[in-house]
């Protein structure tokens, strides 16, 4: 099962941060479903000041350019992304049109033999 991580930040203010977190404590259900029906697992974001890195599992094949086009195309799941586009901004990293910036793996522990 591939893995995928993903970097994104967020506007540099301490009231929107915790309005943001408090809104993640409890999803929206058609987004986790959303999500889930893409075969996600295991997705987690962690917060270090104002910046996000996002991890998450997916099934073979998985290409989040491609496969994501469905869920965002879902109504409920585009209110919740133009919601959190209000709090989030581009990482300084980000190219083309990413929003959620891909993040290089450097080291796998499984990996070292």
């Amino acid at each position: 099962m591939p893995s995928f991580a993903m970097a994104l930040d967020l506007v540099d203010d301490p009231a929107r941060i915790a309005e943001y977190c408090r809104l993640h404590e409890r999803i929206w259900p058609e987004v986790a479903a959303g999500l889930r029906a893409l075969g996600l697992r295991n997705m987690r974001i962690y917060r270090s000041g104002s910046r996000l890195f996002m991890h998450y599992d997916a099934p073979e094949g998985f290409d989040p350019a491609r496969d994501y086009q469905s869920y965002a195309a879902q109504p409920r799941v585009q209110e919740w992304d133009a919601l959190m586009r209000g709090f989030q901004r581009r990482a300084p990293a980000a190219r083309g049109r990413d929003w959620w910036t891909p993040m290089e793996c450097v080291f796998d522990l499984q990996a070292q033999q």
